[in-house]
């Protein structure tokens, strides 16, 4: 097939550091033409990609300093618009931007929503646009949509190879991703502390989040000595970072549409410790692949029952849930259905 995928433009194809998004459509548009289907990728220009790459701006904009890529989405959309007829399927990464220049060509498009759909202006948004296909990245994100067009949900998938299983012989407790009050960075401190155990901390702090993390994480950090803060890391450094890790700790506080990183821990056999919020009941396996815990004081005894699982187990439930492969065979069957229908209202949505 000849699909066209369409990146946010804050981050490079992959990101070099923190990005779910971007890594996300990485890993699909890799596999894509892996498989053997022609792929085209509308990104900035410093992705990194087998596929043929479409750059529109020279490289990530948060590179630069810009966090509002409406006006470069804008330039990304009428460029897609202008080469619609060399593809099967215009496949969108960026929320509904695309939807009033596309909707008369919806039944060749499909929209994978990665962000929280609880907003308030999100409703209206769809009510507007109810027959562009969507697609959702968990069951629980859907909850807040008003009726729309669903041809499915497909979970995140990563490359098998990507990540190795580790020991955990660090013997440390870990947090990766974002400082930011809806990823539970005082409650994973708080959990450490209490089972006695280090905590090191592999995340970025946004400019919108600099405020909250000067006034609210860095007091209790220059009294937590049981924390070591390391910031971003990438891709190479994960496996050792998570691989040594006896746990991961995702004490979220928000409806989480999906959670990379607990599939990137269960890659290393590593167990997660996640708060029962949004998609953590559909990722998680409570006692197989880790625990699902409702505050504080269960983390801390979820902590004491590590010994209970086994990693290669949750190495072997990761490969069977959430490998590439896995993703890009369910959005490829949702291709296909959108290329025969002809017409959107006659493609069945779940």
């Amino acid at each position: 097939m000849k699909i066209a995928q369409i990146a946010p433009l804050v981050e490079s194809v992959p990101p070099t550091l923190y990005g779910g998004t971007e890594r996300v459509v990485s890993w699909l548009t890799e596999e894509l033409v892996a498989q053997g289907h022609e792929v085209t990728l509308f990104a900035s220009g410093d992705s990194q990609t087998a596929a043929k790459l479409v750059p529109i701006v020279p490289r990530g904009l948060r590179l630069d300093g810009i966090h509002d890529s409406t006006p470069y989405n804008m330039r990304m959309l009428d460029q897609v618009a202008a080469r619609q007829d060399e593809f099967d399927v215009l496949h969108f990464h960026i929320d509904f931007f695309q939807s009033p220049l596309f909707r008369g060509m919806a039944h060749k498009t499909l929209t994978t929503l990665h962000g929280r759909q609880d907003l308030p202006e999100l409703p209206d948004i769809y009510r507007a646009f109810p027959h562009m296909p969507l697609v959702s990245i968990s069951n629980h994100q859907r909850l807040p949509v008003p009726p729309v067009n669903w041809m499915g949900t497909v979970y995140h998938g990563l490359p098998n190879t990507l990540l190795k299983e580790g020991r955990g012989e660090g013997g440390y407790l870990a947090f990766l991703g974002r400082i930011c009050p809806d990823k539970g960075i005082l409650a994973a401190i708080e959990i450490a502390r209490r089972a006695g155990m280090t905590l090191k901390v592999a995340a970025k702090v946004d400019p919108a989040d600099q405020a909250y993390y000067d006034e609210q994480v860095a007091p209790v950090l220059a009294h937590s000595p049981h924390v070591e803060f390391i910031g971003e890391i990438n891709d190479a450094r994960k496996p050792e970072f998570l691989g040594n890790a006896r746990a991961l700790l995702f004490p979220i506080c928000w409806p989480e549409p999906f959670g990379l990183v607990m599939i990137e821990s269960m890659a290393c056999g590593t167990p997660v410790i996640a708060f029962n919020c949004g998609s953590v009941p559909e990722i998680m396996e409570n006692g197989l692949t880790g625990y699902v815990v409702d505050d504080v004081d269960q983390a801390v005894v979820a902590v004491g029952k590590l010994d209970a699982l086994f990693r290669p187990s949750i190495r072997s439930r990761f490969e069977e849930r959430f490998s590439v492969a896995a993703m890009a065979r369910d959005y490829v069957r949702i291709y296909h259905q959108l290329a025969t229908s002809g017409d959107v209202t006659a493609v069945a949505a779940e």
